[in-house]
């Protein structure tokens, strides 16, 4: 049975949205998501009949395209997944896939040496536990770090089309400070993932401020196609050379920053370096004196605060004087806690 594009697009936008256990979705909502779909991706005006979508599901349910997919009602009203871990895009690989991705793997394995190709080896890997995966009937070998129940997630894509496109947006955001949800008009540059969490780069249209949205704080994004789009005036992959995590502003000049890791702890950071400007300054048999070159943002605080006891910022002072401010806090906080009795 050929699937033609529009019901490719249906299907996985129908996808997305069961997946999204935060919401409850009604046939009304399932239509008109896949209406915006439909829009956003091929310019469709004219939406989608309420018995397009029912035959789309029941298509999903059926085995004519292997989805086999477990959709249920609840209440009478709301569609979701009964396996919460259920995609279209998990379903198995057919014999004939195995052999052409083995094919694939058989090329793609004959660059992992090659110093132009070193961004491939995370792929590669990817690629070999998923074929192994499936001739295995479902045993994988391999565990990826990830986050079942992050949030916002279903805008990576929206958001990587108006990045690519150079499209102006509008983004209902709420920060974790804030009360109530606001609208930004926003040029974004750069999707970027620090430490399992997604984040949109890019420019407010109301000051030109440089910002960066997490998406689990989003509520909404649409595109404002009236709206001219204004190409960032510097270059934005360089912007972060310096930078651990995602917290930069124009202003912000970067240190060179000391610090000391005892023998028992060197290894690991020598192994897993905090930044790729990490060198090594000194090594006797008391510590191990490393320097970074980057920008003081929350992401380094917490990185350097993290190894608590086996760690010392030397220097820069300013720097050095708010790590310990950090640490004096943290002690003040355990000194007014009652200690807690132990059972005799």
């Amino acid at each position: 049975m050929s699937i033609n594009k529009l019901a490719l697009i249906r299907y996985k936008t129908i996808d997305n949205c069961l997946q999204n256990r935060f919401r409850k979705w009604t046939l009304d909502d399932l239509i008109e998501a896949c209406s915006e779909a439909l829009y956003e991706y091929e310019g469709i005006t004219n939406g989608i009949s309420r018995r397009a979508i029912q035959l789309d599901i029941q298509n999903m349910r059926s085995e004519k395209l292997g989805y086999n997919a477990p959709i249920i009602v609840k209440d009478r009203k709301f569609y979701t997944y009964e396996d919460k871990n259920y995609s279209i895009t998990n379903i198995p690989l057919t014999q004939q896939d195995l052999g052409t991705l083995n094919e694939v793997l058989g090329v793609l394995k004959q660059f992992k040496g090659f110093g132009y190709f070193n961004e491939l080896n995370t792929m590669i890997t990817k690629l070999e536990d998923k074929v192994v995966t499936q001739q295995n009937k479902g045993m994988s070998y391999i565990d990826m770090e990830k986050n079942e129940l992050l949030k916002g997630l279903e805008f990576i894509d929206p958001l990587l089309k108006f990045v690519q496109q150079r499209k102006t947006i509008e983004v209902t955001y709420q920060s974790f400070k804030a009360k109530e949800p606001k609208l930004f008009i926003f040029y974004p540059y750069l999707l970027k993932e620090y430490r399992n969490r997604w984040f949109v780069f890019g420019v407010l249209k109301a000051k030109k401020q440089i910002i960066t949205f997490a998406l689990d704080r989003i509520h909404k994004i649409r595109e404002l196609s009236t709206e001219p789009f204004h190409e960032p005036e510097f270059h934005v992959h360089e912007h972060f050379r310096n930078v651990i995590g995602v917290t930069k502003t124009f202003q912000q000049k970067e240190d060179k920053i000391i610090f000391r890791v005892d023998p028992v702890n060197a290894p690991y950071v020598k192994t897993k370096p905090l930044h790729a400007s990490q060198q090594i300054l000194n090594e006797n048999e008391y510590a191990t004196t490393f320097q970074i070159t980057v920008v003081w943002n929350f992401e380094l605080e917490k990185e350097l605060l993290a190894f608590g006891e086996q760690i010392e910022v030397v220097g820069p002072r300013k720097i050095r004087q708010a790590i310990i401010r950090r640490l004096n806090k943290a002690l003040e906080g355990y000194e007014r806690v009652p200690k807690l009795k132990t059972e005799e």
